[in-house]
């Protein structure tokens, strides 16, 4: 053991003995939740009406917005398919060679940060490759009604039919963020040597910046399990994501975050989970006991909305104007309790230019009861909203 090791374990030991957190023998310190509000179910917000955009999809996992009314929009089996007008057209945009294995497949969509003056768009997909799963973003040059591979921008990230991540977005520094689950081996989200169980940052070019907080490694933030959503603050610009807690391991379920952002920060995973008070590991702004596994997230104001999956709702965090790391209230819209929601199983929502939010349902993915229109597109108007136009 070296005296880093030792020095870690006795920080830890004594964090845990004042009180802090409690341990599960031989798993993570687990402290409590750190938000100070309980959530409250609304069945129908008076704010919002839902109406179907697009039905009739096949797991789909990530919406962007173009120009001239289109969208594309990814289903996990390899097809990104456009959208036009509200209208999914019959031609697929591009169909990706992927490994569509439990969880894995084509997940996160992204726009380069001037599009159409540079017309590439990114996707995040798994495969398979002398027998082994891996992730990774590949680039496609935009042709209109198609698009074509331009370029592999990372590789080498770890995959599985579990914990792939997959969420892909450009912040409002032109970097490309990649979330990268831990593939069912907890341990990888803790070495630096390895690509899971962090978010990464890339140039468009997937070059590693060199502003990044470890020179010369694509790492921004370590310690995360499975995260699916990324999202900046629309005033503070501070990242926010979303991660799923344990499914199992160390006899724990439940404890599904959301997490504001450092640069460099270590999230916890496997070793805290929760408000351990423990200095080494930065905390979670919110985290449920059940089971919610968030996906796509999005702000709308000042409002974060978080797509969640077992707990079939639209989860709404208010968070403080003055302060947005305080969460002043938490709504579970859409659902009658912890696992029962009136759409089922939502996998991302997205704010469109129209200044609506659009929510995809993930109901066909093996673990829902899908309707016949699913899975589908919701549009949920908010007052003061036009039609869709142009970003």
């Amino acid at each position: 053991m070296t005296r880093l090791t030792l020095i870690v374990v006795w920080m830890l030991l004594f964090y845990a003995a004042n009180g802090h957190a409690e341990r599960r023998a031989g798993g993570p310190f687990v402290g409590d939740r750190p938000q100070q509000v309980e959530d409250e179910y609304v069945l129908e917000p008076d704010d919002l009406a839902v109406e179907n955009w697009v039905t009739r999809l096949e797991v789909p996992w990530s919406l962007v917005f173009l120009k001239g009314g289109r969208a594309l929009v990814s289903e996990r089996q390899g097809r990104i398919r456009i959208v036009q007008d509200g209208r999914l057209t019959e031609r697929a945009y591009a169909t990706l060679d992927v490994a569509h294995e439990g969880e894995g497949g084509l997940m996160g969509l992204a726009l380069h940060p001037r599009f159409p003056e540079q017309p590439f768009v990114y996707a995040m997909h798994t495969y398979r490759d002398k027998g082994n799963s891996y992730n990774r973003v590949i680039r496609l040059r935009d042709q209109g009604s198609t698009g074509i591979l331009d370029r592999v921008v990372v590789d080498g990230i770890p995959g599985a039919r579990f914990h792939n991540g997959g969420r892909i977005a450009f912040g409002p520094d032109d970097m490309l963020y990649v979330c990268t689950g831990d593939a069912t081996l907890p341990e990888i989200a803790q070495d630096m040597q390895n690509l899971g169980g962090k978010i990464l940052r890339l140039t468009p070019e997937g070059e590693i910046p060199g502003d990044n907080p470890f020179q010369g490694s694509p790492i921004y933030s370590l310690g995360h399990r499975n995260p699916q959503g990324l999202a900046w603050h629309p005033r503070t610009r501070a990242l926010f994501a979303s991660d799923h807690g344990p499914s199992g391991e160390f006899g724990l379920r439940g404890k599904d975050s959301i997490k504001v952002i450092r640069k460099g920060g270590n999230y916890g995973w496997p070793v805290a989970i929760g408000k351990t008070e423990i200095k080494a590991y930065v905390e979670p702004l919110v985290m449920w006991d059940k089971a919610t596994p968030p996906g796509g997230i999005a702000f709308l104001e000042e409002d974060l909305y978080v797509a969640t999956m077992r707990s079939e709702t639209l989860i709404r965090i208010r968070l403080g104007e003055k302060d947005p790391a305080e969460v002043e209230g938490i709504e579970r819209l859409f659902g009658r309790d912890s696992s029962d929601g009136i759409y089922g199983r939502l996998r991302d929502v997205v704010r469109g230019p129209d200044g609506n939010l659009y929510v995809l349902t993930t109901n066909r993915d093996g673990r829902g009861k899908p309707g016949p229109q699913d899975d589908r597109i919701l549009r949920l108007k908010t007052r003061g909203a036009s039609g869709l136009g142009e970003r």
